[in-house]
């Protein structure tokens, strides 16, 4: 159950979407205000919340132009963009003017959810682009990842899969989850593809060092703990 203190606010101008991620949201304990243009929004923002959901195709505003600006006034908040495109320009245009993580459509409300959970947990340690488990650092701006003092390199789909885990802390993701996050919906690879890039990033980040990063929920799937 959500902390019943709670608050986000809801950008998407899709009344069916927002009802169904508003209805989502409440029966999972948070407090929910909905905005359906870019200028509702950015009269709502400063009335604080501990999370923000931007859809990036409204009538009136770019969601890339409200991120913007919502940053401009100096607002803090977590920001999660929800949208259709699923193109790793968009991603990282979004995360370069402020977002802190970024959902591609459809999704399910339990994937939500979970990264959620984890802006809210994880966002006071999200500076500057930098996310950190333990001594493991992923830089979103520059690419960079580092153990400790230690740069490791990552190739793009080895980087999108770190970021999703360390972005969710502690939530164990399945590896359905994290196929859906990392391809696009024409993959057609073989079935134990997670594994192979999970096996590929542990040799990378946890081999020659006691504790491990990276651990394996039986049955279930994934997740990164410091």
């Amino acid at each position: 159950m959500a902390d019943k203190f709670s608050k986000i606010l809801v950008i998407e101008d899709e009344r069916k979407i927002s009802s169904f991620i508003k209805r989502g949201l409440i029966d999972s304990g948070y407090s929910v205000d909905v905005a359906f243009t870019g200028e509702e929004a950015l009269e709502k923002v400063e009335d604080g919340y501990n999370l923000i959901l931007l859809d990036l195709m409204l009538p009136d505003m770019d969601g890339f132009d409200i991120c913007a600006k919502i940053r401009k006034l100096k607002i803090q908040t977590p920001i999660l963009m929800l949208t259709a495109r699923n193109s790793i320009e968009d991603k990282i245009k979004g995360l370069d003017i402020g977002a802190d993580d970024y959902l591609t459509k459809p999704f399910a409300i339990g994937e939500l959810l979970s990264r959620i959970k984890a802006l809210l947990r994880r966002s006071p340690s999200i500076i500057d682009g930098i996310i950190s488990v333990g001594e493991l650092t992923l830089n979103t701006k520059t690419y960079e990842v580092y153990r400790g003092n230690k740069q490791i390199e990552l190739s793009q789909k080895e980087f999108s899969i770190l970021e999703y885990l360390m972005v969710n802390e502690g939530v164990v993701l399945t590896r359905t989850m994290i196929e859906d996050h990392a391809w696009d919906y024409e993959f057609e690879g073989f079935s134990n593809v997670v594994d192979v890039y999970i096996r590929m990033l542990r040799k990378k980040i946890d081999d020659g060092y006691k504790d491990k990063i990276i651990k394996t929920v039986r049955g279930v799937g994934y997740k990164v703990k410091g």
